[in-house]
């Protein structure tokens, strides 16, 4: 224990100081590395939180005692991988992400009592500016969005109203929105707002770039739409033309232009149509009637004839009778009506144009490295492109729709493999790359260990005291030449600094193995140069 005890006094502060450094270092390294794929992974809990909504979010993690980590300046909050689902539940309960804005919730904690006029239209614009915000958040791609709105105030003493106008800052995650989107904003945001038109709203990403077209009026933005919805018919049928032909020919074979005729008149059509054939009786009247009456033509007028019960002693006398029947009868009758009142907006399509240009075969190039050469397809596959091309597009002759298939060489155009799937020996990317992590890792440490710590260790050990032996075998390969003849230069200066070298008050006493075992090597390599210094020796005790 003393030897070794010795030789770390003889190291010396600085050098002691350095080999505990390394270690501490090293230990602290291997602490890590172990800590690092022994603790529960962590996973993304939120991220892209505003400053207040993070603030919240981790005094609520710390509260529940829940670990986590923030990142990306506190805007990427993580806790581990098994608490992430019931975090957010719970965060979810609490209202929390709010997006770092405010919505109707501005109104619970408002005292109903104290607030003026004023106040209650300012919160409530505060209100609707932050749910059309936190509800534009939700399309995908963004990450945060602001609404400014400027409602419409009627001034006194005035005819004229100012129409609502927004507008909206967009922040994208990447990329950028499309126009089918911008125009959903737009409409999502004029049907929240009363009277506001689309037309009134105007969309900017954070680059600074109008995203809303600059329309004048409904009507513009009415045929910015119908271009749209047109372009949008004749992608769709160009991509399926294009899809059903390549998987024939092979992808990249096909070239599909559609161009589509539409039309977008609004029609209002108002039809009354009678059945004559279809009658239905509708009410039926029938009047009997039946007149009776007798007139007497007495032969005389006296007195007699004018007392009661004349007529009776009379009745033999002359007289005129007269009867009459009718019957009336009135039937009517519906007559069956269809009326129709229809109203067309959508588009309806006139004519439909497309050209299909298709790739032939190629024979293979001769082996002296001449070009390939380029064979038609045969009419009858023409055909059948044909007719899976009118099928496909929904062809109407009576409607004037053209198609063109032409058969010529692609130039330029090589064929273009679609995306594979990463697969390492079984394994998927993610694994992939956690191992290499972990490889990573424990190459870096094996060269710390290696380049730093091997290296400072072998120099502190090789700058300690040698023995008497080792001074011996340096002073013999130093002072003695082959023949015994003493070396050039070798005088009175070696043997001084070999004196200096040797201090016997540093050498325990024992011989290393190794000590031996180099100056038996070197006996055995030059035996005469060995016995010319023990004669040496010798002369010199003498």
């Amino acid at each position: 224990m003393n030897p070794f005890i010795t030789q770390i006094r003889n190291l010396g502060p600085a050098r002691l100081a350095a080999m505990g450094g390394v270690a501490v270092g090293l230990i602290a390294f291997i602490i890590f590395f172990a800590t690092r794929f022994s603790a529960a992974p962590m996973e993304l809990l939120y991220g892209n939180l505003s400053s207040t909504d993070s603030r919240e979010i981790t005094q609520q993690l710390e509260l529940s005692g829940v670990p986590f980590k923030t990142a990306n300046n506190n805007t990427e909050i993580l806790v581990p991988s098994e608490k992430v689902t019931p975090v957010r539940m719970q965060m979810a309960e609490m209202g929390l992400p709010s997006g770092g804005s405010v919505g109707y919730e501005v109104f619970d904690k408002m005292d109903a009592l104290g607030s003026t006029n004023f106040m209650q239209n300012v919160n409530l614009m505060r209100a609707l500016e932050g749910e059309l915000a936190r509800t534009i958040k939700a399309i995908d791609g963004v990450q945060s969005a602001r609404v400014h709105l400027v409602m419409a105030q009627r001034e006194m003493f005035t005819r004229e109203t100012q129409e609502p106008t927004a507008a909206v800052y967009i922040k994208m995650r990447s990329g950028r929105l499309a126009e089918n989107q911008v125009s959903a904003v737009q409409h999502l945001i004029a049907a929240s707002v009363p009277k506001l038109k689309p037309s009134n709203i105007s969309i900017v990403d954070e680059r600074g770039a109008l995203l809303s077209r600059s329309y004048e009026n409904d009507q513009q933005m009415v045929a910015a739409q119908q271009d749209e919805s047109r372009n949008k018919l004749e992608r769709r049928l160009a991509q399926a033309v294009t899809a059903m032909v390549e998987s024939s020919l092979g992808p990249g074979k096909v070239r599909t232009e559609v161009r589509a005729e539409m039309e977008f008149d609004k029609v209002v059509t108002a039809e009354e149509t009678y059945n004559p054939d279809q009658q239905v009786q509708r009410s039926s009247v029938t009047v009997n009637e039946t007149n009776t009456s007798t007139e007497s033509q007495p032969s005389d007028v006296s007195v007699a004839n004018n007392v009661p019960d004349a007529n009776l002693n009379n009745q033999g006398s002359g007289r005129a009778q007269t009867s009459e029947n009718r019957t009336e009868e009135t039937v009517n009758y519906e007559i069956s009506k269809k009326t129709t009142n229809s109203v067309r907006e959508s588009g309806t399509l006139k004519r439909l144009s497309v050209a299909v240009l298709v790739d032939g075969t190629y024979t293979p190039a001769p082996a002296e490295g001449g070009e390939r050469t380029y064979v038609p397809l045969p009419e009858e596959t023409m055909t059948k492109i044909d007719s899976l091309v009118k099928t496909a597009i929904g062809f109407d002759a009576n409607r004037g729709d053209q198609i063109e298939v032409v058969n010529m060489p692609f130039t330029g155009f090589d064929d273009i493999a679609g995306p594979e799937e990463f697969n390492l020996l079984g394994f998927t990317k993610e694994e992939v790359m956690r191992m290499a992590e972990g490889l990573g890792v424990a190459v870096v440490a094996v060269l710390v260990i290696l380049l730093v710590v091997r290296p400072l260790v072998t120099r502190a050990f090789e700058s300690m005291p040698q023995g008497e032996e080792a001074l011996m075998s340096e002073g013999m390969a130093q002072l003695s030449g082959p023949g015994g003849v003493p070396m050039p230069g070798s005088g009175q200066e070696e043997e001084e600094d070999l004196d200096e070298l040797i201090d016997i008050d540093k050498v325990d006493g024992r011989v290393k193995a190794s000590s031996l075992r180099k100056i038996s090597d070197i006996v055995d390599k030059h035996p005469e140069e060995a016995l010319s210094i023990v004669r040496t020796w010798l002369y010199q005790e003498t």
